[in-house]
């Protein structure tokens, strides 16, 4: 058992990877020097510059050179500094990248990676800080991880880079500097597999990426009101492991879903059949915890600190209000 931050995960996946398969390379900008985050320090030394390659700032271009190195055979991993800059290649990504293998008959495929950074905290401001992934949630063609821990920053993004297809790999930047405990570096999780990260029978929390520790946070409070609750990480958004979460709504007949996007047009509007599900096996709708603002970056600070998990808390408690007036 190692102790690791959730950048070192990040770092160690894509150095393995790189050994294990010389056709895998690193582009984007400033890569050669580390990026922004300091995830490729060290590789340009190591594996030379034509694998750790520096573009310019371009994200259009990147999406394109990286989706043509990986129909040329290449297995790319890029680096888009924050995924609101995702917008200025969202051609190459959605049109063309997503699309080749369907438009092929299933004669192409591109197996590219892009490594995102996203999330509120930081003072980055509010085009550097949105949650975005439901717009790619609705691409067919392109999975979407957002993992939570550093041991899945390490096993899913050695999953993305050997998958056959387009992964949008989402890391939140308030977790690059968590330290977490590795079991083992070679553990590979499959694409779309959710885990169950804390049993419970009286209510299923569902979320995804930071959120995830908001959630277990949350099902201490309802532990201490004699409320057992089952937080499950998502992991991978698509493919989304409905079936996991699915048996655990059927035991628990409730749903709380805790996400840092806004309300309108997330991840769980996108999936009507789920909330249709969840809501026949106990009458009730499913509860969102969600963010709803783009925050000013002096006030993000205080907002998240206090407005968010007040918010949180104040849906637990209709939740535990909910369980108890039916329970009794």
């Amino acid at each position: 058992m190692t102790e690791m931050r959730y950048v070192d995960g990040l770092k160690r996946a894509i150095e393995l990877e790189m050994e294990r398969d010389a056709r895998v390379i690193v582009l984007g900008e400033d890569v050669g020097v580390g990026g922004p985050f300091g995830i490729t320090a060290g590789l340009l030394e190591r594996f030379g510059d034509r694998r750790i390659i520096n573009t310019p700032i371009s994200e259009d271009s990147i999406m394109g050179l990286a989706t043509g190195a990986a129909l040329a055979g290449k297995r790319p991993i890029i680096e888009i500094m924050f995924v609101d800059f995702v917008t200025l290649a969202m051609s190459q990504l959605v049109n063309h990248t997503a699309k080749l293998r369907f438009m092929s008959g299933g004669q192409l495929s591109v197996p590219l990676v892009i490594r995102v950074q996203q999330g509120a905290g930081g003072g980055w401001g509010a085009h550097h800080s949105q949650s975005l992934e439901a717009w790619f949630h609705h691409v067919p063609g392109l999975k979407v991880v957002a993992p939570s821990n550093a041991a899945d920053a390490l096993g899913l993004l050695r999953a993305a880079i050997r998958d056959e297809d387009p992964v949008l790999f989402i890391e939140h930047r308030g977790l690059h500097f968590r330290r977490d405990e590795v079991a083992d570096p070679d553990n590979i999780p499959t694409l779309g597999t959710a885990k169950i990260v804390r049993p419970g029978k009286d209510l299923t929390i569902i979320s995804y990426s930071k959120a995830v520790w908001d959630a277990l946070a949350a099902a201490g409070e309802l532990a201490a009101r004699d409320i057992s609750a089952e937080v499950i990480d998502l992991r991978s958004l698509s493919p989304l492991d409905m079936a996991t979460v699915l048996r655990s709504v059927e035991r628990t007949s409730r749903a709380l879903v805790v996400h840092e996007a806004v309300l309108q047009g997330n991840i769980v509007a996108a999936r009507k059949s789920c909330s249709l599900v969840m809501y026949n096996y106990d009458g009730q709708p499913v509860a969102r915890y969600h963010l709803e603002h783009a925050w000013p970056s002096k006030l993000e600070v205080s907002a998240l600190k206090a407005g968010a998990s007040e918010v949180l808390m104040e849906t637990v408690t209709i939740v535990c209000e909910h369980i108890q007036r039916v329970s009794g």
